[in-house]
């Protein structure tokens, strides 16, 4: 379990249109927002990520550098790139499921082609938002089981004007008896 100011694991991936990411050397000001997303055979995370693209400028704009990242390969990381159609925003492909694993997400198999006509990968990812800071640190996390009721970025852009004026802590991070 990955636990707050805590490290995360590491995490490189080739991206589409960026070179290659690797989470220790982004360089943000206040931290980087990694968006774990199911794939392109998933309508939700295109919605999703059609907002997380929307509003990549107004997180640059607070120090926060966004990626999304999915197991999908180079051509259907491309095609969700062009379903989604925001530049600024970095699409990282190929994560290992064993990378996947190490940061809490949820593994699916497929159940076979999705309600838009797309066949799902053997084993995917389910969905995961995390916020890591320029040290390498958890600030924040949201995981799910499946591909519903994500945290909304629009609100979360709101959060970061509260959280950087008030220098307030990461939370979660007791790991002692309880």
């Amino acid at each position: 379990m990955l636990v707050p100011r805590q490290q995360v694991p590491g995490l490189t991936v080739k991206t589409l249109d960026h070179g290659s990411f690797d989470l220790a050397q982004d360089g943000s000001d206040f931290a980087t927002l990694v968006v774990f997303y199911r794939g392109l055979h998933c309508p939700i995370c295109a919605t999703y990520l059609k907002e997380l693209g929307r509003l990549t400028p107004d997180f640059a704009a607070k120090g926060v550098k966004t990626i999304a990242i999915s197991s999908d390969g180079e051509d259907r990381a491309r095609q969700m790139a062009d379903k989604v159609g925001y530049a600024d925003l970095r699409f990282g492909h190929s994560l290992p499921l064993n990378v996947a694993r190490d940061w809490g997400l949820f593994i699916s198999t497929s159940r076979g082609t999705t309600s838009i006509g797309i066949e799902e990968p053997a084993l995917f990812s389910e969905p995961g938002v995390f916020l890591v800071r320029p040290d390498g640190t958890l600030y924040f996390a949201s995981v799910q089981t499946m591909p519903f009721v994500r945290p909304h970025f629009q609100e979360m852009v709101g959060a970061l004007d509260f959280v950087q004026k008030n220098d307030y802590p990461a939370r979660g991070e007791y790991t002692g008896a309880v």
